[in-house]
């Protein structure tokens, strides 16, 4: 019975009772409760659709890490425009990277981080899930790569998951 009234996917219904909180007009006790039984019923009726809930150890390091990448990307934008207009060969390079994370959403999450940042891009992750072939658009080394991603991101998200 508990199981039935618990939320099983406590972010997507935080997400979506805020969202319906902005898109109402207003906050008053009516959308205050349809929100709160969107955020209930949505996830109740999509569980068969999440056969693995995301599992935070620390999700309090999450939104740290947002910034970061947010900062990266303008950096990373600022960088790539440069290169551009500098008229300057970039130095692409294709890099197998060792993964060390596990949780597959950490792997996602690495991987979209990398392609949202200007400059690289995640082309494959193998089936194994221990390496992530990455394109940077302009670096010295392979090494230069990982150890940037390494120590940026990946140590970050494996805090958050491990």
């Amino acid at each position: 019975m508990l199981d039935r009234l618990s939320f099983p996917q406590p972010y997507l219904s935080l997400i979506l009772f805020t969202v319906w909180q902005f898109l109402s007009d207003g906050v008053s006790g009516a959308s205050v409760v349809m929100g709160l039984v969107l955020a209930w019923m949505i996830p109740q009726l999509t569980r068969g659709f999440w056969p693995d809930p995301p599992f935070f150890a620390r999700p309090w390091k999450l939104p740290p890490y947002l910034v970061l990448v947010l900062y990266d990307i303008l950096v990373s934008s600022v960088s790539v425009a440069r290169l551009i207009l500098s008229g300057r060969e970039p130095k692409p390079i294709l890099v197998s990277y060792p993964l060390e994370l596990t949780h597959p959403l950490a792997i996602s999450m690495l991987a979209s981080t990398i392609s949202l940042t200007p400059g690289t891009v995640s082309a494959d992750v193998s089936d194994d899930r221990t390496l992530l072939l990455i394109h940077a658009l302009d670096a010295e080394s392979d090494d230069e790569v990982i150890n940037a991603i390494r120590t940026r991101y990946e140590a970050r998200l494996k805090e958050m998951f491990q």
